[in-house]
């Protein structure tokens, strides 16, 4: 038999001493890995204390003998950190890639090393608790959870990861702006799992906000279209239609006018041309 995969997890961090705690709290009541875990959290551009934030949280992972490494980047760049991040591991194993202010599940982990540990190329993510704190966010997050982009299969948002074999998949992370539509598009839909374990992801807080990160992700997937056009074949989404968007609105319309109140906000303004932060 061949020894279970090790697991390496990669936290880029800007400006997140008020959650990385709380994103290393949840890693660290994780149930039991067959092997051993490294944390790489990487602090790019910070002006705040996430680097020490990142460093008094991490006494729980080396409780259970994980490794916390915290790399600190001038530059505050998502793309940066992640290839930053990574230059610094020396071995083969299942890379999880993580926001800082998603929150796993105690089950989540487990199930994405399990789904993973195949020699074949493979991405997998779990299933996105879209939370909200006010009410246009709450609103937002209602409606957008029952999109069939994030009912179907694995949309990787916040949270997603390879396998070794799958990693090969690219060199280092090119400079776009939607670093995990690009990473997913790198695997056809059945090279995609979904687990299910939950990690509760938060949508921004306030209209101007949810505007801006939808410009964002918009302008990410558009980037991805015109740089890499063979990657769409990939997609795999199903399509809402009339029927859908009808029976979308008659079952959350309070939901369904924040969110068609955005779209048409970003439609109306510019997107950015590179990737920037909504919160």
């Amino acid at each position: 038999m061949t020894a279970p995969m090790l697991m390496d997890i990669l936290i880029p961090a800007s400006n997140e001493a008020g959650l990385i705690e709380g994103c290393l709290s949840a890693l660290a009541a994780s149930e039991p890995l067959p092997g051993p875990v490294c944390v790489t959290v990487i602090a790019n551009g910070c002006r705040d204390a996430t680097a020490d934030a990142a460093r008094a949280a991490g006494a729980a992972l080396t409780a259970r003998d994980w490794t916390l490494r915290v790399i600190e980047l001038a530059q505050g760049s998502k793309v940066a950190a992640l290839n930053a991040g990574e230059a610094a591991l020396t071995r083969p194993a299942i890379r999880v890639y993580l926001d800082a202010d998603v929150t796993v599940s105690p089950s989540l982990l487990l199930q994405l090393h399990r789904a993973l540990d195949r020699p074949e190329p493979l991405y997998a993510s779990g299933l996105p608790r879209i939370t909200g704190q006010g009410r246009v966010a709450r609103a937002y997050a209602r409606l957008w959870a029952r999109l069939p982009f994030m009912t179907h299969g694995a949309p990787g948002c916040g949270l997603f990861a390879v396998n070794p074999a799958g990693r090969a998949r690219w060199d280092m992370f090119p400079d776009l702006i939607s670093d995990d539509g690009f990473v997913r598009l790198c695997f056809s839909p059945d090279e995609r799992i979904a687990v299910p374990a939950r990690y509760d992801w938060p949508v921004a807080e306030g209209f101007a906000a949810l505007l801006r990160v939808r410009r964002r992700q918009d302008a990410g997937m558009a980037q991805i279209a015109r740089c890499h056009p063979d990657m769409l074949a990939r997609e795999g989404k199903p399509a809402l239609g009339p029927l859908g968007v009808a029976r979308l609105a008659l079952r959350d319309p309070a939901g369904f006018a924040v969110y068609g109140a955005v779209a048409l906000g970003v439609r109306l303004r510019p997107a950015p041309s590179d990737w920037s932060r909504g919160r």
